[in-house]
């Protein structure tokens, strides 16, 4: 069909690309994933968006600093492990410069928390986000390369989980033309999302 690729990219992933600092696209794409997420484990952590905007700018900075150095194996973790630790660290360091700013004003218990390694709870959350995250981001990149009706029918049943029969009602489409629509974007899409991540 017109406007539609089937085609399968061998770039390197992008956890591979954005160890080169030159790599602008790289960065970028890293950026729009990965920045919302930690912005939004900052803020239930408790900051306030101007400070949560601040430690995120700062965990990204502290990522670009020591990707390079990443010696990555999957058997010791998942990169997103690695991140989550390093917005962590980020964190911590803000709430003890607060504290010495304003000595004795903080909510001692609130800190405590805050001091904590990240909870399993905290870890299965940000896990779950993540996928949610780079899946939603691999969905906006592709969703051009095909036809309307193509895509309609993919996120029908994929994505919104509807029977196959009700989506070829809808769209005026043979159920087998809606499998297919499914399969052929759901495989471009496996495809993107294994460029962005080389731990799964």
């Amino acid at each position: 069909m017109a406007g539609e690729t089937s085609t399968s990219s061998t770039r390197a992933t992008l956890l591979a690309r954005v160890r080169d600092l030159k790599d602008q696209a790289a960065w970028e794409q890293f950026a729009s994933i990965y920045a919302p997420l930690i912005q939004r484990y900052l803020r239930r952590r408790g900051l306030q968006e101007a400070d949560a905007a601040d430690v995120t700018q700062e965990t990204m900075s502290r990522v670009t600093s020591a990707i390079g150095r990443l010696e990555y194996d999957r058997g010791k973790g998942r990169f997103r492990g690695w991140l989550l630790t390093i917005a962590h660290r980020s964190l911590i360091d803000h709430v003890h410069r607060a504290k010495r700013a304003v000595a004795g004003s903080g909510d001692d218990a609130v800190h405590a928390l805050i001091d904590a390694q990240p909870q399993s709870d905290d870890a299965a959350e940000w896990e779950r986000e993540c996928q949610q995250q780079v899946v939603k981001w691999a969905m906006d990149q592709i969703r051009s390369e095909f036809a309307p009706k193509t895509w309609s029918a993919f996120y029908a049943t994929a994505i919104e989980n509807r029977p196959v029969s009700d989506v070829a009602n809808e769209l005026n489409m043979s159920a087998g033309a809606v499998y297919i629509a499914k399969s052929r974007v759901t495989s471009r899409l496996r495809i993107v999302v294994e460029e962005l991540e080389d731990d799964g």
